[in-house]
């Protein structure tokens, strides 16, 4: 926000806090006239009409002070609820027990005598009932009159009961320019059933959501579960599918949400990783924070899907520092523009460098000396990695060396490197260098100055060139949807949950682990494809043909997270698995390094991909 646009925001904060002062100024004044009105049952003796101006002044000096004080002149007017209720109540009970300690010292004083005690008594509750009636006007008149031009509404149904539901409906209550008329509520819990939210009833559960949809001329629905799994969601947005709703819309995730009020502007449209979803996560933030807080982090590949998102959730826990490095300019201009608005006070550094450089490494490890390294940097793209092992070796292989070298070199604490399933078993280029990453790691963390943990997981929902964004786009223009094969299955988590377990990962991670992170269960290509298309309001191999192709190079029917051999060990995190590997040969792994270098040099793809081979 620029300093002009905070100039009129503090002006109008200002002139609100203004006109309730006036306001409460002619209502209390008002309530004593109306205190003694009502107490000479509307005949007030003339001799009392001094006193009683004396009263009105005693008043508004001890009462706008004190409501004041009890923050009554700064609040959301549309939004004025039961805490500015007890704010007034308590203001206005602490300015009567005043008032009558006042009128006790000043008893014998002609101005504040002869006239009954009562009259207070009556002055203040027409003070409460009346500077509350002010502050709940604009939302009276909301909620009796936004529903002038219902017609033109969406009638909507609620899907849920809780407190997100009742906070997006008094959102549409308040908000007269809303596009949405509230019908009902749907709520799976039986002691809801029948009982009214601000006048609006619960009409029955999940399960009867097509029979309430028709039986009330539901138009549009909105999910206000923030905390229920997947399934849940999954069986609401199917039962209004079956009524034929087409608009379906979802408040964000319990994490979006804690931080500050669900509002209309919040709602989005259902995506796959709420249909995808897993359940919550369970983090010990505790550990995280002592990890990280006060350390100074390097993220590379900060550009990235990966990449950018661990720099958010790094930036939360308040680092000493953070260094932000890619080679793409323009991905690190963005997310440092970003950082620096939503964490002003995060000391950041950026720099455009290039892993392979190692000079340049180097020289940056030996400037910044960081405590903790997240290494994200990787080329991803299998088929591409396929046609360039040449350049895959270089960066996932080369590049990891330097970097891992050079934090070992400069007493980093902790490096994590975050690698894939598809470093398991590996049949593709793309594979078997993060594989070879992973085996360099090992070897290193062997000279016990640095601890090298790695974290394996699957595909990550909604990333840049994944699945979904290329669905996407083929759906908006409606093109086929090509899938490999039917039978195609892949791992999916979303980045957010990606990146706290792999930051929970690394905190927990002694040197020499490779974690591997549950992944649920494997998801068919197909089925996301088909999924996405409905979720689009459009039918599957009638509006969108799913086309078949034959699997890439380098591509499996479905990914591992593990070998047979490898195996698992739990960990103090049920989403964290640790996998039981054998133990690298440095000397073995250099040689075999070495092997690559010269085939590298001499531009031999067939000797790279079988020197990788020989590694693995």
């Amino acid at each position: 926000m620029n300093n002009f646009s905070e100039k009129i925001l503090k002006r109008g904060v200002r002139t609100r806090a203004l006109f309730f002062l006036i306001g409460d100024a002619v209502l209390i004044s008002l309530s004593v006239f109306l205190g003694f009105l009502v107490r000479f049952e509307g005949q007030i003796p003339s001799q009392y009409f001094v006193g009683m101006g004396n009263i009105m002044i005693l008043a508004l000096v001890i009462t706008l002070p004190i409501f004041y004080f009890f923050r009554l002149y700064y609040f959301n007017w549309s939004y004025a609820s039961a805490s500015e209720l007890i704010a007034l109540f308590k203001g206005a009970i602490l300015s009567f027990l005043l008032v009558v300690a006042a009128f006790f010292v000043l008893r014998e004083q002609p101005a504040f005598s002869g006239f009954p005690r009562s009259v207070l008594f009556i002055t203040y509750f027409f003070i409460f009932f009346l500077c509350g009636g002010l502050r709940f006007s604009k939302r009276f008149y909301l909620q009796f009159f936004s529903f002038k031009g219902k017609k033109e509404k969406e009638r909507t149904l609620i899907v849920g009961a809780g407190d997100a539901g009742e906070q997006i409906l008094r959102s549409i209550l308040a908000l007269g320019a809303s596009p949405f008329l509230p019908v009902g509520f749907a709520d799976d819990d039986p002691n809801k059933e029948r009982t009214l939210i601000h006048g609006i009833k619960v009409l029955g559960r999940i399960k009867n959501i097509p029979a309430i949809i028709r039986k009330n001329n539901i138009e549009g629905m909105i999910i206000a579960i923030p905390s229920a799994d997947a399934q849940t969601i999954h069986v609401a947005v199917e039962r209004g599918r079956e009524a034929g709703l087409r608009k379906i819309k979802i408040v964000p995730g319990i994490e979006d949400i804690m931080t500050g009020r669900i509002t209309l502007g919040q709602l989005q449209e259902v995506e796959m990783n709420d249909l995808l979803g897993r359940e919550q996560l369970s983090l010990d933030k505790k550990s995280i924070e002592s990890f990280i807080k006060e350390k100074k982090v390097l993220v590379t590949g900060a550009a990235g899907s990966i990449g950018s998102e661990l720099c958010w959730q790094i930036a939360k826990f308040e680092p000493l520092s953070l260094t932000i490095l890619d080679q793409d300019e323009t991905g690190i201009f963005n997310i440092s523009k970003e950082l620096r608005a939503s964490f002003p006070k995060l000391k950041k550094l950026s720099l455009i460098a290039d892993i392979t450089d190692k000079e340049k490494i180097e020289n940056i490890f030996k400037e910044l000396k960081p405590d903790i390294v997240f290494h994200a940097a990787a080329y991803k793209h299998v088929p591409l990695m396929e046609k360039h092992p040449d350049e895959a070796v270089k960066n996932n292989v080369f590049g990891t060396e330097n970097v891992a070298k050079a934090a070992l070199a400069n007493k980093t604490e902790k490096f994590i490197l975050i690698s894939t399933d598809k470093a398991v078993n590996p049949v593709s280029v793309m594979g078997m260098t993060k594989r070879a990453a992973e085996m360099i790691c090992c070897s290193l963390n062997q000279k016990n100055q640095t601890r090298f943990v790695s974290v394996r997981f699957g595909n990550v929902l909604d990333s840049r060139g994944s699945c979904i964004p290329i669905f996407r786009e083929k759906i908006k223009r409606r093109e086929p949807i090509e899938v490999t094969h039917p039978e195609m299955k892949r791992y999916f988590m979303t980045t957010p949950e990606a990146c706290l377990l792999v930051m929970q990962a690394g905190a927990m991670g002694q040197g020499g682990e490779v974690f591997v992170l549950d992944m649920g269960d494997p998801v068919k290509i197909m089925d996301l494809a088909r999924e996405m298309i409905r979720l689009s309001g459009l039918e599957p191999d009638k509006d969108i043909p799913i086309v078949f192709s034959e699997p890439r190079p380098g591509e499996k029917m479905s990914e591992e997270l593990l070998t047979a051999e490898e195996g698992t060990l739990a960990t103090c995190n049920e989403k964290i698995f640790q996998a039981k590997l054998s133990k690298v040969s440095k000397r073995g792994l250099d040689m075999k390094l070495q092997k690559i270098k010269i085939s590298f040099k001499k531009g031999k793809k067939e000797d790279i991909v079988k020197s990788l081979k020989d590694i693995i």
